[in-house]
């Protein structure tokens, strides 16, 4: 599989989003957390900022996931691994690897690792 696909074009997709997610989270540490100082804004204030910490804490938990993802793919790229499935160890489409360059599995384990839940 190594040799049918482009494995530098993956690599770089993978560093690119990989820097995208470092300014974004560069970006996100520049705004400080919302402060709730109860004395200075109304319930509704309080509760709008509670939103905006808990939507801010999910984007940051969600990046820290896709890096984790990205990396390992880079690692099954170095181990030269990239394009086979961690389950089965069968081709991973093509396809499927330009539509998201980390994923670790085939289009069937995943339908099946979804139907576990």
């Amino acid at each position: 599989m190594s040799d049918e696909i482009d494995l530098a074009h993956f690599h770089s997709s993978l560093q690119a989003r990989l820097a995208e997610l470092d300014s974004l989270d560069s970006a996100a540490q520049s705004r400080d957390s919302i402060e709730l100082d109860q004395s200075k804004v109304g319930r509704l204030s309080r509760m709008d900022a509670l939103q905006q910490q808990a939507m801010l804490d999910a984007n940051r938990a969600r990046g820290r996931r896709e890096r984790l993802r990205i990396e390992a793919a880079l690692r099954r790229i170095a181990e030269g691994d990239y394009g086979y499935c961690t389950q089965c160890d069968e081709p991973i489409a093509l396809g499927r690897l330009n539509f998201d360059p980390a994923t670790p599995l085939c289009i069937e384990c995943a339908n099946n690792a979804n139907h576990d839940d």
